[in-house]
């Protein structure tokens, strides 16, 4: 049972039904989620995709963001740094994605041929109860839900994101969720005559941010960010709502550049979201039958811009791990061998992460535009250098699969 249908949940489904396991999957969302915003996948995660044999399908379906520009009050390019041409580098990746693209591609493959994984929308986990095997037999976990009746698996996998409820039923309180003090609303805006294939990143004073990147759907994927005071809650999250809405607006009507066409379009979009965005630490990744993986056991936080590609690599070397040793415990414990210190290091976030990215102040953005300029001046590569991840290698062990 994996409880959570975005990427880490499909990943691991894919590579789990490869092996021969039979999978459910539970997502609390009453449909396949087909919105969200550009993610990348970058470094071993290609590797990866390669693996999987999605690699063209990947391609197919990217944005065809060309690179980012950094925007000035009048509506001037600051700065401009084109698409990275390396697995890892650049702001704007070689394989940029729609979250629910790659999403779609993921559900595909796990319901194509044999033995399909099979998806219960609508619902989620509710209570779990290991159960010891009968007469020398193997245990199972009793999993309780919200809408159906109690069954039992032989194994859980809570890949339901930063905020996990599954993930809550066995460790509580013991998981850290540090905040980054960081907002970030996100949605779809029509798109007009002015928008361009880049991603077009903009400061206000106040710590505040205005974006706009191009899909593939004839639409603009928008957001606005602003720093917080501290006493936000990492984790919380808050879908299409009025207050949500009144809320933005009274924190960006002054923001200027195309903050209010912003504004307009969240009024109307039936995809917008909001999250507070932190880390999560956790103790261990699993307890029992029972494990973690991805934002539900390590987010590392959009600003990282490792979140989907940990959550590639961590599908891959936990199905790796279980179709290799018998026992779950020791498949757990060697998972988490294997990759928590990549883990660990790309939530090693660069000094001044989040605030240097989103000044308080105009002396703030001055010098952080000026930075900018000297930055987009040197040869490509150093631009590449600049945005890239704090982690980009890591040797993927070659499973049976």
């Amino acid at each position: 049972m994996i409880s959570g249908a975005s990427i880490a949940g499909p990943a691991l489904a894919f590579w789990l039904r490869r092996a021969g396991w039979d999978v459910v999957l539970v997502e609390r969302a009453p449909e396949l989620r087909r919105g969200g915003q550009n993610i990348d996948i970058r470094g071993a995660a290609r590797e990866v995709v390669r693996r999987m044999g999605l690699d063209e399908a990947v391609v197919a379906a990217t944005t065809g963001e060309e690179g980012t520009e950094f925007i000035g009050r009048a509506g001037q390019v600051i700065a401009a740094f084109p698409a990275g041409t390396t697995e890892s580098g650049g702001a704007t990746g070689e394989r940029e994605i729609l979250r629910g693209d790659l999403s779609e591609i993921l559900v595909g493959q796990t319901l194509a041929g044999e033995r399909p994984a099979e998806y219960r929308f609508g619902d989620r986990i509710t209570g779990l109860a290991e159960q010891e095997g009968r007469d020398g037999g193997a245990g199972q976990v009793l999993v309780s839900f919200e809408h159906g009746p109690d069954e039992a698996f032989d194994l859980v996998v809570a890949a339901d994101g930063i905020g996990s409820s599954t993930r809550d039923l066995v460790f509580g309180d013991e998981v850290e969720i540090r905040s980054l003090n960081l907002q970030i609303t996100y949605g779809t805006i029509p798109r007009t005559t002015t928008d361009k294939p880049w991603w077009r990143w903009y400061n206000a004073p106040g710590g505040r941010s205005v974006t706009l990147r191009p899909d593939r759907h004839g639409t603009t994927r928008a957001t606005l960010t602003r720093l917080t005071d501290g006493r936000d809650r990492a984790g919380v999250q808050d879908r299409s709502s009025a207050d949500l809405v009144a809320r933005l607006r009274a924190d960006f009507g002054d923001a200027g550049w195309q903050a209010e066409r912003v504004l307009t379009g969240f009024a109307a979009a039936d995809d917008l979201y909001s999250e507070s965005i932190g880390q999560v630490f956790a103790p261990a990744w699993s307890r029992g039958r029972v494990g973690l993986l991805g934002d539900a056991a390590w987010c590392a936080a959009p600003v990282s811009g490792m979140g989907t590609s940990l959550s590639l690599v961590g599908a891959y070397i936990l199905a790796g791990e279980l179709t290799t040793h018998d026992d779950h415990r020791e498949a757990f414990a060697a998972y988490e061998r294997v990759l928590r210190p990549y883990v660990a290091q790309a939530q090693k976030l660069p000094p001044g992460t989040p605030r240097l990215a989103n000044p308080r102040s105009r002396v703030g953005i001055a010098a952080f535009q000026t930075g900018l300029r000297v930055a987009a001046a040197l040869p490509f590569w150093v631009g590449e250098k600049v945005f890239a991840p704090s982690v980009d290698t890591f040797e993927l062990p070659p499973y049976a699969f």
